[in-house]
C-alpha cells in the first residue's frame, strides 16, 4: 500500500463486496497490487455500515460488487447505495458468476457501470476499475498487458 505524503494524494479507495472470503482475497490482492486502497464487505447491509461510517474525505472511490449475497444482495446494494443523499455518487463494477446477458441488464438498471463475469481476469478487472477510476497510469499498464 502507498503512502500519502504532503506532495502525493493517499491511494483511490475501493471497497470489494462479495460473501466468498476467496472472492474477496483475489479481487483485493489484484487492486492493491494495481497501487489501490482496499477494504471488504460480506453482504450489502456491511457495505452499506461502511459507506455511512465513512468519514468525510475518505468516502469510497469504487465499488466491487457480487450479486448472489445473503442478507442484502448486490443490486439491491447498488440501489440502495443509488438512493442515498449526501453520499457520492461512485463507480459500481458487478462481478458475478451470472453469464446472461439479462444478469448485466439488471445489474446495469440497479446502477453499476460495469458487469464482469466471474472468475474475473485480473488484468480486465484492473482495466475496467483504473478507467471508471481516471486513473490513466494504472489504465495504461492494464491496456498494455492485455495486448
Amino acid at each position: 500500500m502507498s503512502i500519502a505524503t504532503p506532495d502525493t494524494k493517499p491511494p483511490q479507495r475501493i471497497l470489494v463486496v462479495d460473501d466468498a472470503a476467496t472472492v474477496r482475497m483475489y479481487h483485493r490482492k489484484i487492486l492493491g497490487d494495481a497501487g489501490w486502497a482496499t477494504d471488504e464487505a460480506c453482504n450489502g447491509v456491511e457495505a452499506l455500515e461502511r459507506v455511512h461510517g465513512q468519514d468525510e474525505g475518505a468516502a469510497y472511490d469504487l465499488f466491487v460488487v457480487d450479486i448472489n449475497m445473503p442478507r442484502m444482495d448486490g443490486y439491491s446494494f447498488v440501489r440502495e447505495l443509488r438512493r442515498l443523499p449526501g453520499v457520492p455518487q461512485v463507480p459500481v463494477v458487478m462481478v458475478s458468476t451470472e453469464a446472461k446477458s439479462h444478469d448485466a441488464s439488471a445489474a446495469l438498471d440497479a446502477g453499476a457501470n460495469v458487469y464482469l463475469v466471474k472468475p474475473a481476469r485480473p488484468r480486465e478487472l484492473v482495466l475496467n476499475a483504473a478507467l471508471l477510476l481516471g486513473d490513466h497510469a494504472a489504465a495504461l499498464k492494464a491496456a498494455g498487458a492485455l495486448s
